[in-house]
Order: C-alpha cells, then sequence, then structure tokens
C-alpha cells in the first residue's frame, strides 16, 4: 500500500488552517484561507498536491456533510415561507445566466454546430453550488435569515433545473438521454422525499426521545441515513447527491437532539473533510493550457457568469418583496459554482458538444466565484 495520502492529508490539513488563520486576521473567512491552499499546493503554482481518486471522494464526502449539517441547521418554518421566493428566485436565476452563457459563446464560437454548444455553455452557468456560501453563512451566523432560507431553497431548484437542461442538451447531442424519463425520475424524488420526510421526522423526533442514553448512536445512524440518501438520491433518480444529503438534514431538523448532531457534524467536517474539499478546488486548477484566445474568453466567462447570477437572482429576490440589502445578497449567495459545473462540463465532453479546453474556463469560474463569493456576503451582513 502507499502511504503517501497520510501526507497529503497532513499538508492539506495544516495548510488550509494556517491559511485560514491568516485570512481570519484580515477579516476575511476562513473559507478563503483554505481555497487559496489549494491553489498554492495544486498544479497552478508549487505542485506540492495532485489531484486523486481519494481526494476527489474524500471531497465529495465532505460536501455532503457540509449540506447534511445546512440541513440541520435550517429552519423549517423560514424554508416554508420562503418556498415560492426560491422558485422564483431559481427560475429567473436560471434562465438570466442562460441567456448571458449563450450570448457569450455565440460572440465567440460561429461554428456549423454552434448552437447547440452554445446553448450548452449557457447551460453550464445555470448551475450554483451553494456549499461554500452555506459554509460562509455559517461562520458569520445568518445560515438561518431570510435570505440565507431563500439561498437554500433556490439553490436547491437550481440544480434541479440544471439537470433538466443538461438532459435536454445532451439528448440533443447524442448522449441517449430520455427527457421524459428523467423528469419523471426528479419528480418522484421530491414526492418520495416529502413522503420520507412526514414519517421520518416524527418517527426520528419520538425515537431521540425514547432512546437517549447513549446519544452516540444517534450520530452514527443519522450519518448512515445520509449517506443512503445521496446515494439513492444520484443513483436511482439522478438527482444530485448534495440535494439528497440536505433534504436528509432537514428530515433531523427541529428534533430534540438536533444540537447535539450539529455539534459532532461540525467536527467532523471542520477537523477532516470541508479542508480537503475546498482545497480539491485548488488542485483542479491547472494553468499551463492557456492561450490569450482561451484566457479572454475565460475572463469574459467568469465576468458574465458572476453578473447574470446578481442580476437575475437579485431582481428576482426584489420581485419577492425582500429589500434591496437582501436582494443582493442572495443574489451574490448564489453566484458560486462547483461541483455541478464540472459535472454538466463532464457531460458535454463525453457526448462531444464541447471540447476539453472548454475546462480551463470553467476551473477558473468555480476558483474565482468560491473566493469572491464570501468575501462579499461577509462585507455585505457586515454592512447590513
Amino acid at each position: 500500500m502507499d502511504y503517501h495520502f497520510l501526507f497529503e492529508i497532513a499538508v492539506i490539513l495544516l495548510s488550509t488552517k494556517v491559511l485560514g488563520i491568516l485570512t481570519k486576521r484580515f477579516a476575511l473567512p476562513q473559507v478563503v484561507g483554505a481555497l487559496l491552499a489549494g491553489l498554492l499546493l495544486g498544479p497552478a503554482m508549487l505542485g506540492v498536491l495532485q489531484e486523486t481518486t481519494l481526494m476527489d471522494q474524500l471531497a465529495e464526502l465532505g460536501v455532503i456533510v457540509l449540506m447534511f449539517n445546512a440541513g440541520l441547521e435550517t429552519d423549517l418554518g423560514e424554508l416554508k415561507r420562503s418556498g415560492k421566493a426560491a422558485f422564483v428566485i431559481a427560475l429567473i436565476g436560471v434562465l438570466v445566466p442562460l441567456a448571458g452563457g449563450f450570448a457569450l459563446a455565440a460572440a465567440f464560437n460561429r461554428g456549423p454546430d454552434a448552437f447547440l454548444q452554445n446553448v450548452f455553455i449557457g447551460v453550464v452557468l445555470t448551475a450554483t453550488s451553494v456549499s461554500i456560501t452555506v459554509e460562509t453563512l455559517k461562520e458569520i451566523g445568518r445560515l438561518s435569515t431570510r435570505s440565507g432560507s431563500a439561498i437554500l431553497g433556490a439553490a436547491i431548484i437550481d440544480d434541479v433545473l440544471g439537470i433538466i437542461g443538461l438532459t435536454v442538451i445532451t439528448s440533443l447531442g447524442g448522449g441517449g438521454a430520455n427527457v421524459w424519463v428523467v423528469l419523471g425520475k426528479i419528480a418522484a424524488f421530491f414526492a418520495v422525499s416529502v413522503v420520507v420526510w412526514m414519517v421520518m421526522h416524527r418517527f426520528v423526533d419520538w425515537w431521540f426521545r425514547r432512546y437517549s442514553r447513549d446519544k452516540r448512536r444517534f450520530v452514527v445512524l443519522s450519518f448512515a441515513f445520509c449517506l443512503l440518501y445521496s446515494f439513492f438520491a444520484e443513483a436511482v433518480f439522478g438527482v444530485a447527491d448534495i440535494t439528497g444529503a440536505y433534504i436528509a438534514g432537514l428530515i433531523f431538523a427541529n428534533t430534540c437532539r438536533v444540537a447535539y448532531l450539529q455539534d459532532r457534524f461540525d467536527t467532523l467536517s471542520y477537523a477532516l473533510l470541508s479542508p480537503i474539499f475546498f482545497a480539491s478546488i485548488g488542485l483542479k486548477t491547472d494553468i499551463s493550457g492557456l492561450t490569450p484566445t482561451i484566457l479572454l474568453f475565460s475572463a469574459c466567462f467568469v465576468a458574465v457568469a458572476l453578473l447574470t447570477k446578481i442580476i437575475g437572482c437579485g431582481l428576482a429576490a426584489k420581485v419577492c418583496r425582500f429589500s434591496w440589502g437582501d436582494s443582493l445578497k442572495v443574489g451574490v449567495g448564489m453566484m458560486t459554482r462547483g461541483e455541478v459545473a464540472l459535472i454538466v462540463a463532464q457531460k458535454g465532453l463525453g457526448v462531444g458538444v464541447v471540447d476539453s479546453v472548454f475546462f480551463t474556463a470553467v476551473i477558473l469560474l468555480i476558483v474565482v466565484s468560491s473566493i469572491v463569493t464570501p468575501l462579499a456576503l461577509k462585507g455585505l451582513f457586515a454592512k447590513g
């Protein structure tokens, strides 16, 4: 067995913590330090660490735990109140980036298959990765605010709309996916989730009260349920595993032992999984193949991606009677792109809709949005 992975994990944990402390001294979110650690140690700069299968798997586990914890900390009453607003924010927050991405791609690409390729690039811009926003809101204590709940709800719906768009494009591009089957599976997932929540939420609360002597079993069983629900969401229904993890967290939210679970999962996330997840984003960055044209397109791609989310989601929030300040927070909170954008780009590459050089722009977008979003959010909430 190669034990080098122990060295890699130790380096990631130490570097993310040191840089997290440094960024905190400058009144910046610690997550920015973790992202910078991945950039510094990865192929883009020093090349000390490389992306591996183990790191990818641990990073995926990290984002699952992060979203499960977000579900645990969600105020269910506030989430219900923001449900309609979340749908409007997600819908407009998908349509505006889709149009912006298509227009940008059309300015650079006028080939024979340009239309499908340009639409696909617009689809990539629709996906929101809420994990970094969640970590930032938790750090500054604003996760359960009205704007925080709207961001969480909209991001979940956003992912579903992104999957639908991906399915349509890949089916047109020869991916073989049946749009109606996918739509049916997504609808079935949420229908099943409502039933599971109604049954399990009451059962879990009763069980926690009935068997309260050894609370450690609560952690084991709730974590197992989280992993199973994440697996079935992805493998059976074709919905992102992080969506399954978040819904699993909602099932355990507002129960009598939720504070105990939050404390234990916070420790697990903080001590191992979250640093690896955030550092892995930087490890994916490789700028060796950049050309002036790709660099120009990537810069425009990032700018359009950030602005269209702020404008689309922000205006949608305003339409839903949020204040201008909260509307801006919602728009900024929806800027981040992550694993969903990567999955969409990989699917497009697999069916030949886009070229591999497009990955450079996607990775750059993920890195920039992951650093800019927490900085902007903290500033907006501090000002508020």
